[in-house]
């Protein structure tokens, strides 16, 4: 059983990296982005709940997010373990998951820090384009295309620039996570779970690196 959270800025490859793990260890992937936009296409309590806030361009209150967490934590995927993904981003987020997984008799085994030169992650997000068609992602800087402009999976070529992707946005973005996830580096420290991996270099290198820090924490907690 593992219980783990990923953080990371943005580009960090939190998703990607989540990926490799839950396939892995066979646990839960927890991704507070995918429950929120899953509540509310549901029309559930929480869903409206949280459908009326966005509408005013207000945040979903941290309470509201902890229990769509909790009632997560119930579903038959996440007994034997769960990765949360985009949560906790404050420090008052990290306070009530852990009084949410001691009244639920859980605790985290670690905290995995994705380190990237900020400078990289613009460059990760700034190039990054989407195939319209198939939906595979590239990087005109990174990982870009055989054949200019035509993706390699499907020929297509319409390829899509997300508009959050420009090099002011990102730095706006990168902004706030300094200024509001950068604290939980210390709050988890202090707890004695933070494990930070260089996420800069070969993907499959960067998850190698991550389950031999997984495992080992296992074996210490064994």
């Amino acid at each position: 059983m593992l219980r783990v959270v990923f953080l990371g800025p943005p580009g960090s490859g939190k998703g990607s990296q989540a990926e490799f793990v839950v396939q892995e260890f066979g646990i839960d992937h927890i991704s507070t982005g995918d429950l929120l936009r899953a509540a509310v296409k549901a029309e559930t309590e929480l869903g409206n709940q949280a459908a009326a806030l966005m509408a005013q361009g207000k945040l979903v209150p941290d309470h509201l997010v902890l229990q769509l967490i909790e009632d997560c934590f119930q579903r038959p995927d996440a007994k034997d373990g769960f990765l949360l993904d985009g949560f906790p981003r404050t420090v008052a987020q990290a306070e009530g998951l852990n009084e949410l997984l001691e009244r639920m008799n859980r605790a985290l085994h670690l905290v995995v820090h994705l380190h990237v030169d900020l400078e990289a992650v613009v460059k990760r997000l700034s190039g990054r384009r989407t195939c319209e068609s198939c939906g595979a992602i590239y990087n005109i800087y990174l990982a870009p295309t055989k054949v200019e402009g035509t993706c390699d999976r499907c020929d297509s070529e319409n390829f899509i620039h997300r508009a959050d992707d420009n090099e002011t946005s990102i730095r706006q973005r990168l902004d706030v996570y300094n200024q509001q996830t950068q604290p939980l580096l210390s709050f988890y420290e202090e707890m004695g779970c933070l494990r930070t991996v260089n996420a800069e270099g070969a993907i499959n290198d960067i998850a190698k690196d991550i389950n031999r820090v997984i495992n080992t924490e296992l074996e210490q907690s064994s």
